[in-house]
């Protein structure tokens, strides 16, 4: 769906638009951006930033700097990090999502959510250089969300600018943060800003929990779907597989506690819910922004998560700290839990040499469960940054000589790969090319490990079946490699009517033909 500028006084039973001439002015936007100098959204980096930094964006790249930071390395490579918020908004119930960006990277963004399964409209408003530079784009956003915001349809509507906008100055800050009763969220994602698209899911979860603690703070709040929980809740933060919040449930019974909503929420009114814990369990431990709205709500935070079995104690020590649970308490339930844990990482166990590599933010969680499985963990790289909710988990691994790089680039998990040789490398699409055309099994991080359960029981044994059979696989890959030897590739790459012919090869073999007189001569008057 395309949403373009509405007559919005025409609609019936909603608020018109303040004109040009009403108590909200159209803001007058910087063109830097705009491609009539000749930038745009093929800029550079750092001319992107520079312009958003003139236009009047600096406190926003600022925050994005403190709370995502690059170094030591550059932005890693990834897919649009715009991808990470558009996916959790298209997630959520009573939610609309409209984009503000140039049409190719619209045209992208939408492809790959759909790709995986978003079977929702995305909205976008459309602009040239013309409208964004003069603010109308701004004045045909503003429209778009009043005809949007109703209140039979939808609890919020998000507005995203991504790169050309957010360097542009197009300030959504300006926007009603309510109409109709429809909560009005504007974010900037910019791929100069936001290093992966992990990160920008916290970005827009972060803008949700904030809105929704100024709104607890006012008064009563909407209760969650299935009721207020009868035992204290524990939050947790990251996306996750759908089983794991009710294996750490179970885990958490035992303790009087109760798995509280997972953030990035499926509807808003979970946000009350989840921020009306007793405690945040920072699973994915990048979520910089959510965590300073539940520290401001006085929450504490709990690091890493409980997979294997050293994983599982600890993390379980730490809630019953973090809740005030009393020690014979969360003995007993480290004394129920852990026999079973152990007992399936014994009936899986992994035998083989791995590198890892990932950029979803869970990679050290997997780190550990593979290296408790058995496995000859070598190297574990991930594209986000590193923060203190990880550092048990860093500690964990690095006991054990595995190499940890956070903001890990693609060279440098291929450098891994080729300095230890593994028997497995799992990583992303790029990684597990590369191994493949070495002949190195590979699985694909994000479809193949991620989207498995990893927490308590449940998870201890779910990753050696899959695991060991691309170990087992190593043998096919030998012999495949033998049989198209030298096919496709080199001299014979490309698409040929008749035999390739290694022409280089045939010329360095060939005897030199002396040359003729009237050429040397030529020659020597050059």
């Amino acid at each position: 769906m395309t949403v373009k500028p509405f007559d919005t006084s025409a609609v019936p039973g909603r608020v018109a638009a303040p004109d040009a001439s009403g108590s909200a002015p159209v803001p007058q936007v910087e063109g830097t951006a705009a491609g009539g100098d000749g930038l745009g959204c093929h800029a550079g980096r750092d001319e992107m930033r520079n312009a958003a930094a003139a236009a009047g964006n600096s406190e926003t790249l600022e925050r994005y700097a403190r709370d995502y930071p690059t170094g030591p390395h550059d932005q890693p490579q990834s897919m649009c990090p715009a991808f990470g918020s558009l996916r959790v908004g298209l997630r959520m119930r009573r939610t609309a999502t409209v984009l503000s960006g140039s049409a190719c990277c619209v045209y992208g963004l939408t492809f790959t959510s759909h790709f995986y399964g978003a079977r929702r409209t995305v909205g976008y408003v459309p602009f040239n250089s013309e409208t964004l530079v003069t603010g109308k784009l701004f004045e045909d956003i503003r429209d778009a969300v009043y005809a949007l915001a109703d209140p039979a349809l939808y609890d919020a509507v998000v507005v995203t600018n991504l790169c050309v906008p957010t360097a542009s100055g197009v300030p959504l800050r300006l926007l009603p943060k309510e109409i109709n009763g429809v909560r009005i969220i504007g974010i900037d994602v910019p791929g100069f800003g936001v290093p992966t698209h992990a990160e920008a899911k916290d970005v827009l979860a972060g803008a949700m929990l904030n809105y929704a603690r100024t709104e607890a703070e006012l008064g009563p709040v909407q209760a969650p779907r299935a009721g207020p929980s009868e035992r204290p809740t524990v939050t947790l933060l990251g996306e996750m597989f759908p089983a794991d919040p009710v294996g750490i449930g179970m885990m958490l019974e035992p303790l009087g506690l109760a798995a509280g909503p997972v953030v990035p929420t499926r509807e808003w009114r979970e946000l009350y819910a989840a921020l009306d814990c007793v405690a945040v369990a920072a699973i994915h431990p990048f979520y910089t922004a959510s965590v300073r709205e539940f520290e401001a709500a006085g929450r504490p935070i709990v690091g890493s998560a409980p997979v294997g079995v050293d994983g599982t104690a600890d993390w379980l020590q730490a809630v019953g700290e973090a809740c005030g649970v009393a020690r014979a308490k969360v003995d007993a339930a480290k004394n129920a839990l852990l026999p079973a844990i152990r007992g399936a990482l014994s009936q899986v166990p992994i035998k083989g040499r791995i590198t890892l590599s990932g950029y979803e933010g869970s990679e050290l969680i997997v780190g550990r469960l593979l290296a408790e499985s058995g496995a000859d963990l070598r190297y574990v790289g991930t594209a986000c940054p590193r923060t203190r909710w990880s550092d048990p988990d860093r500690e964990w691994l690095e006991a054990r000589g595995v190499e940890v790089q956070y903001r890990a680039s693609l060279e440098q998990d291929l450098a891994a790969m080729e300095a230890f040789q593994p028997d497995l490398a799992i990583g992303t699409t790029p990684v597990v090319q590369k191994a493949k055309q070495r002949a190195i099994p590979a699985l694909y991080f994000t479809n193949l490990i991620s989207a498995r359960p990893l927490m308590g029981p449940a998870g201890a044994g779910s990753l050696g079946q899959v695991v060991n059979a691309a170990i087992a696989g190593k043998a096919r890959f030998d012999r495949m490699t033998a049989f198209f030897d030298g096919v496709g590739s080199g001299h014979a790459a490309g698409i040929w009517e008749d035999t390739p012919r290694d022409r280089k090869t045939a010329s360095a073999s060939a005897p030199a033909k002396p040359l003729k007189a009237q050429s040397v001569k030529e020659a020597g008057a050059c």
